[in-house]
């Protein structure tokens, strides 16, 4: 960059990037002279405006626009003066023809995507070089370094080519979402929600990849892909949410009853899926009892839809109507029964037995009540009780003792 160097801010550590941008700027000229060849291969030539116009653009100083002039010899492309009339050469190719209209979204989008190249590894890596130099531009530009015009202009040329390297990156493997999203159809999303997280997972698998690992980035994608998908399942697919780390226990217990399934030819016990899963069986039937999806009690039912879940549920607290009746006979009958009884002594009964619908009550709190000694009410209790216990007084409360 002119040998200028890139000096701290105001209460900066004086640090320079000079040491730094000598790569970029070469990969930004690469890509500079990369893009005049391919421009001018398809006609023979590239005008000198074209050049000049791609250089400015890029911010390069003239080392680097030289080592573009090496990229445009060795590539046998002709530099001409400009020509009146000429325009650019890269117009876009015609638009395809519109889909049918009987043809969904999602498979418009699978006929989109199918057309796209897979990439060699040779080209992933270059790519991710590509990224990997558009996150060091990114960081160098968020510094508090003082650059000049011209090394902003670099740097950003190297952003705009590593979201270009990204776009590339997504583009060739959105298939590979799809497939895998695919498995995960009928777990609460529906697949263009599936494709929709996969992609979002495929985009951190993009940034996050690192070429030098010597692994294929669809290899490493697929985690993500997945992670993406299973979060969005156990986040979405549920009224009630689940962690994550329980949605994928209980998957794994899933997958683990139907291999026994297949072994055993019989649906597994509780103990032998705890045993496979090496798990206690009260924490594989907790589990179980998880995997079971809420019904809405306004759910409609029968052919018409005009009933509901919740007409069918028993309403445990309701109370029986043959009960009800046989309750106030009761209670008619026990008052009937305890007109033998004077004032107090019905007054003493009813408290220490809970007949007027309150709880059953101790000596002492009668007592309380009536202002009269524990003594006194076990006496009076003990006189009504003997009372009740003559032949005639209490035959008519016998049949209750059956029901």
């Amino acid at each position: 960059m002119n040998g200028s160097s890139a000096r701290a801010g105001p209460g900066g550590s004086g640090a320079r990037v000079d040491d730094e941008l000598p790569v970029l700027v070469l990969d930004v000229a690469r890509e500079v002279g990369d893009d005049l060849v391919a421009h001018g291969s398809r006609r023979g030539f590239v005008t000198a405006r074209e050049v000049a116009v791609a250089v400015d653009d890029a911010g390069l100083d003239a080392a680097a626009i030289e080592q573009v002039g090496v990229r445009l010899r060795d590539a046998a492309v002709q530099l001409v003066d400009d020509l009146a009339g000429a325009g650019p050469s890269g117009a876009p190719s015609p638009a395809p023809a519109d889909a049918p209209a009987s043809v969904d979204a999602v498979r418009l989008y699978l006929n989109e995507i199918g057309r796209v190249d897979l990439l060699d590894q040779e080209s992933e890596v270059d790519l991710a070089k590509r990224v990997e130099a558009g996150l060091a531009a990114a960081e160098i530009l968020d510094s508090p370094l003082e650059l000049t015009t011209a090394q902003r202009t670099c740097l950003r040329r190297v952003e705009r080519l590593a979201r270009d390297a990204k776009q590339i990156m997504i583009e060739a493997n959105l298939r590979l979402v799809v497939s895998i999203a695919k498995r995960h159809v009928g777990r609460g999303l529906q697949f263009p929600d599936l494709i929709q997280e996969g992609n979002l997972g495929l985009m951190r698998a993009v940034d996050k990849f690192d070429y030098t690992r010597g692994y294929k980035f669809s290899t490493y994608a697929t985690w993500w892909i997945r992670q993406m998908i299973s979060r969005a399942i156990a986040d979405q697919s549920r009224t009630i949410r689940i962690p994550v780390h329980l949605v994928e226990t209980m998957n794994r217990l899933g997958r683990i009853e139907r291999s026994l399934v297949q072994r055993l030819g019989r649906e597994p016990t509780l103990e032998e899926v705890a045993t496979a899963a090496d798990l206690p069986v009260d924490k594989v039937e907790e589990f179980r009892r998880l995997g079971v999806d809420p019904t809405s009690l306004d759910a409609p039912i029968g052919e018409d839809g005009d009933g509901s879940m919740g007409e069918l549920l028993e309403d445990r607290n309701a109370t029986v109507p043959v009960e009800a009746a046989a309750r106030l006979l009761l209670r008619s009958d026990i008052a009937a029964v305890l007109e033998d009884l004077n004032p107090r002594e019905r007054t003493v009964i009813e408290q220490r037995f809970g007949l007027v619908g309150a709880e059953p009550s101790t000596l002492e709190q009668v007592g309380c009540n009536l202002g009269l000694t524990r003594e006194r009410i076990r006496q009076i209790e003990a006189k009504a009780l003997a009372k009740l216990r003559r032949p005639g007084r209490v035959d008519q409360l016998d049949g209750y003792l059956d029901t």
